[in-house]
């Protein structure tokens, strides 16, 4: 039996057209986002993991009804789309894969409801989106759109009853991962006509729309650069307050996507003003290294420990 058949059997999918549901949105994820979709493979216990990938599939599919196409036709697509998934949780029915894998992972972890729920009441911040004005904008696209959509896949990560610390630090890991996006991301962004980064911020390194658009690299862009990735990188340096709080056998995954974000600031820095002509990637083997060592932590942390008294070591200590 293939590990995600065994994944399908832990999380409890046994109905076959249920487990070809989210056999779908396995294959979405994996052609979207490869690299992740290994991570987590490797690195979630298998209850877990189909939940993980559906919440992603939700994610993704919403991204994509807000960026593509005219204001007016990603209004109405996410309009029509918002109605389905409320219809559906209200009813626990659906005629859409997608949304009969979020009604069972639902039902699976109630408190995602909630979860979804703010999502689709801030979700249309990214319908607004056309660049910022300063920083206190940027920090109210985080707070709006980031991290309602971030806490699709959080909550699944996190603990059973938030006293509010595990979202504070989702909070914080969220605003750097979004930040270093939108550095890292400056040549699409710029051919696309919608910048990341605060106006206020560009004016502060005397940095213009018009010469990013234009190809050119004016004297204050590597500075530029260096103080986003800089300002990103802390706030990812401060996530790290973040593994603790998550639910501990899912701790792995989220210490090595923290070690993945570092790894990528660090590429995006060393790029510096080349970023204005493509992204930079995490490197390989540092990528390798980090998803070994959460390898390590998720296999100890999943053996049993020796009864006492057999000789060997306690596995608690």
């Amino acid at each position: 039996m293939s590990g995600w058949n065994q994944s399908l059997d832990a999380a409890g999918v046994r109905e076959p057209r249920l487990r070809s549901d989210y056999g779908i949105q396995r294959r979405l994820v994996t052609r979207f986002r490869r690299t992740s979709y290994l991570a987590a493979r490797l690195l979630l216990p298998r209850p877990v993991l189909p939940h993980v990938v559906a919440a992603t599939a939700v994610m993704h599919h919403g991204d994509n009804l807000l960026d593509t196409g005219t204001k007016a036709r990603r209004a109405a697509a996410w309009a029509s789309w918002e109605q389905r998934v409320r219809k559906a949780l209200e009813s626990g029915m659906s005629d859409d894969p997608l949304l009969r894998t979020l009604v069972h992972t639902v039902a699976a972890y109630p408190r995602l409801r909630a979860v979804v729920e703010e999502y689709l009441s801030t979700a249309t911040a990214e319908l607004d989106f056309a660049g910022f004005v300063d920083e206190a904008d940027y920090q109210a696209y985080v707070d709006a759109y980031s991290l309602p959509a971030f806490m699709l896949v959080g909550a699944l990560l996190g603990p059973e009853v938030d006293d509010g610390r595990y979202r504070a630090a989702c909070r914080t890991f969220i605003d750097g991962s979004q930040r270093l996006d939108f550095v890292n991301d400056l040549a699409e962004d710029v051919r696309e006509g919608r910048l990341g980064i605060p106006a206020r911020t560009l004016e502060r390194f005397s940095v213009t729309g018009e010469d990013l658009a234009a190809g050119r690299e004016p004297p204050g862009l590597t500075e530029l650069v260096h103080h986003q990735i800089g300002a990103a990188r802390a706030s990812l340096e401060a996530a790290g307050e973040l593994v603790p709080l998550t639910a501990a056998p899912n701790r792995p995954l989220v210490g090595a996507v923290v070690e993945i974000e570092l790894l990528t600031a660090g590429a995006a820095f060393a790029r510096g003003p080349k970023l204005l002509r493509g992204s930079a990637r995490p490197p390989l083997a540092g990528t390798l290294r980090a998803l070994s060592v959460a390898r390590r932590q998720a296999r100890n942390g999943r053996r049993p420990a020796h009864p006492a008294g057999d000789g060997r070591r306690s596995g608690a200590g």
